[in-house]
């Protein structure tokens, strides 16, 4: 469904009162009903106590959304069927669920700049160093953030499970290069019986890091390897690295230089992946949050960019065998040669 500006804007005004469809659709379980749909409207009222001429505005609100597909063939509104379009709860879940990765956007101080964005975009309005530093300056800034990576990479993790049998076979030595709380390295080691799995990070991530082994499966095959990528070369002995929503937080200039260093660290034959969000138009969305927020915080560029970018950056500093992986993101697989 493509909406008009006017119509899109209709519904952005109103966008509160739309997560609140949205949340009730999900809590009440009408959403569980309508994933596998077509069902009536009286069917849904029936089920869940609900009024039926109050139930077809409410479900007005969610089609308005692109969210529901109705057939009303009949005069009588009970016999009127609805279907929810595929992955609506999986999506609501992510979006307004308890553990959801927008209410932990939320708790960043976003409200500094609301309503004063036009200060903020002539730089007489700032966030500070104690609002967001990048990278994060205290223990508390960076609980905060790699909490905040940890809690989106749910398609990541989907796309490396996807392509387990291919990935690991073979190989024995994983650094995941700005790794975070070591999540995704302690993920991967269930499905790599062979393989250990470092995560090189700044000094400070290795207490969260600490607390990801501590609860994993796998603790005696998960480390942490602490330095700085600007200062040094990436450490060796590793015969795959990898960048996850690593890259897209640096000039294209830096992201070249690191993928450069991951060339030079890797033996021949070593493999290096890349995963994030590659911009499209859903992704550019979802990362709306973000754009909003950093427009008040210049040492962060986060910037998505189309895979095109990497592949062909990938190419350029040497690497062959490039393909990209399909999955809830895309993930790039490069090969140095051997």
């Amino acid at each position: 469904m493509t909406l008009s500006p006017r119509a899109l804007l209709s519904l952005l005004v109103n966008g509160s009162k739309a997560v609140d469809v949205v949340t009730t659709a999900l809590d009440t379980g009408l959403l569980d009903a309508l994933e596998p749909g077509p069902v009536s409207l009286g069917e849904l009222a029936g089920r869940f106590g609900m009024q039926p001429p109050r139930l077809y505005k409410f479900l007005d609100c969610l089609e308005s959304l692109g969210f529901v597909v109705r057939d009303e063939s009949s005069d009588d509104i009970t016999e009127t069927t609805y279907r929810a379009v595929p992955g609506l709860r999986e999506a609501a879940v992510a979006a307004v669920g308890p553990d959801s990765i927008e209410r932990d956007r939320d708790t960043y101080p976003w409200r500094r700049l609301h309503g004063r964005l036009t200060e903020t975009l002539r730089g007489e309005l700032s966030l500070s160093d104690d609002d967001f530093s990048w990278p994060p300056r205290t223990a508390a800034q960076t609980e905060s953030f790699e909490r905040s990576m940890t809690a989106g990479l749910g398609p990541v993790l989907d796309t490396v499970d996807r392509h387990a049998d291919r990935l690991w076979p073979g190989r024995r030595r994983f650094l995941d290069v700005g790794g975070g709380a070591g999540t995704l390295a302690a993920h991967v080691l269930g499905s790599a019986p062979h393989l250990r799995a470092d995560v090189y990070n700044l000094p400070a991530v290795a207490p969260l890091v600490a607390r990801t082994r501590a609860g994993c499966g796998h603790p005696d095959r998960l480390g942490f390897v602490g330095g700085d990528f600007f200062a040094e070369p990436l450490p060796t002995g590793y015969d795959v690295l990898g960048f996850v929503r690593v890259l897209h937080d640096w000039p294209a200039a830096v992201a070249r230089r690191l993928v450069e260093k991951a060339y030079a660290a890797l033996p021949p034959g070593g493999m290096l992946l890349i995963c994030e969000e590659f911009r499209t138009p859903d992704r550019l969305a979802v990362q709306f949050f973000w754009s909003y927020f950093l427009i008040g915080a210049d040492s962060a560029v986060s910037r998505l960019r189309e895979v095109e970018f990497y592949t062909a950056l990938l190419a350029d500093t040497g690497f062959i065998g490039i393909e990209v992986l399909p999955g809830a993101w895309e993930l790039v697989v490069a090969h140095k040669p051997g």
